[in-house]
């Protein structure tokens, strides 16, 4: 790569950077959530994947099955997931949101989102413009990347 590329994509990784921080400013319910790192991951996956066994969460999140289970049975504690039994497998435990874990996953998507949507309420047509372009050319190089 030359120079300048390596330059913009510096800067372009430093203005997310420091975007992060601005909305981090904001009590966003990501940093107000009662929930542990590990927690948090398990209803993000949960979100992603609809429902998942606890060897899937245990693959997800790098750690031993013993370990999926203290985490699940405290968010269970806490009404954000809920456990039943797999009806293709009864030996295996599917693990899923409840509507409260759905509805923390959308408060929190959506405060990120209210956030930027601030910001681009300021910009000009032909800024959003170039930023609509530029965000769609990123999202089809990353769906070409995560689908090759």
């Amino acid at each position: 790569m030359n120079d300048e590329r390596e330059d913009l994509i510096r800067r372009i990784t430093d203005a997310q950077r420091g975007l992060g921080r601005l909305f981090a400013q904001h009590q966003s319910p990501l940093f107000t959530c009662n929930l542990t790192m590990r927690q948090l991951k398990v209803v993000t996956i949960l979100s992603v994947s609809g429902s998942a066994s606890g060897q899937d969460l245990a693959h997800g999140l790098g750690v031993g099955l013993g370990t999926v289970t203290g985490i699940v049975d405290r968010l269970v504690v806490q009404d954000l997931v809920t456990r039943h039994e797999d009806p293709h497998d009864r030996r295996v435990r599917r693990v899923e949101l409840t509507p409260a874990g759905a509805a923390l996953i959308e408060e929190i998507n959506t405060a990120g989102l209210a956030h930027y949507r601030r910001i681009m309420d300021h910009l000009d047509t032909e800024t959003l413009r170039a930023l609509d372009h530029v965000t769609q050319t990123i999202r089809a190089v990353a769906d070409k990347i995560v689908n090759d």
